[in-house]
């Protein structure tokens, strides 16, 4: 079976349509699938709900599909880096399900591994836990969290083979794997794509048997965030 697609709208036709649930890996502006995440916009599919830990910056990343009123919930754990986030959802014009990052973490790698739902601490007595099942175990309470089963995943790796097993490069690993293990359809945006036999099997982060598609992006932009700080005068 042939995963390897021409370009990113090539890999997206056909799986992706209006109302779907999408995973996107990344942390901030790190390991995002940049070229796929361009693809969606060019795709003109909307209505989504999209699990991410953030919801990208203005004019890049998710902040692409935001910026076209593609998205109409976001699943996220960090969204502070995203004007026009904000503006939408101020005017409730964008819907937020604020998640913790660790839970999002686990509601992720519960659904890869088929775990409907799990109990955790994280979120009782707060906001978080309104409307859930509460639970106590040897006299602590806690609150259960449904899984997600996102219907198409977007991920970013480094490099994969052409059966689709994946490697990928330092913290832009993050939320990728967990999201590709959570997705029912899972595409893929390498920089790299060897034979098969190439990759060391000590070396392989994910097998390729959570791939469905894989498209080359040899040269994305990587953009890089950088802290700035207001200078102080007399310092």
């Amino acid at each position: 079976m042939n995963k390897i697609f021409p370009s990113a709208s090539e890999a997206l036709q056909g799986i992706v349509k209006d109302g779907q649930m999408l995973a996107v890996g990344g942390f901030g502006l790190c390991g995002i699938p940049e070229a796929l995440i361009e693809a969606m916009r060019t795709s003109g599919v909307k209505d989504l709900t999209v699990i991410s830990n953030n919801a990208g910056v203005d004019g890049f990343g998710l902040g692409r599909l935001l910026e076209t009123r593609q998205i109409k919930k976001m699943i996220s754990s960090y969204v502070g880096e995203n004007k026009e986030f904000e503006r939408q959802y101020l005017a409730g014009e964008l819907e937020l399900e604020f998640t913790p990052q660790g839970t999002l973490a686990e509601k992720l790698r519960a659904g890869g591994a088929g775990i409907p739902a799990f109990f955790t601490k994280t979120g009782v007595g707060t906001m978080v836990a309104e409307g859930k099942e509460l639970r106590e175990f040897d006299g602590e309470t806690y609150v259960m969290e449904r899984a997600l089963v996102p219907d198409v995943a977007l991920v970013k790796a480094w490099r994969a083979d052409k059966s689709g097993n994946l490697q990928f490069r330092l913290t832009a690993r993050n939320f990728n794997p967990a999201a590709a293990m959570a997705g029912k359809i899972c595409v893929v945006e390498v920089e790299q794509i060897v034979e098969i036999g190439d990759m060391d099997p000590d070396q392989i982060h994910l097998p390729g048997v959570y791939v469905h598609r894989l498209v080359l992006n040899a040269h994305p932009e990587k953009r890089i965030e950088k802290r700035t700080i207001t200078e102080t005068s007399g310092v």
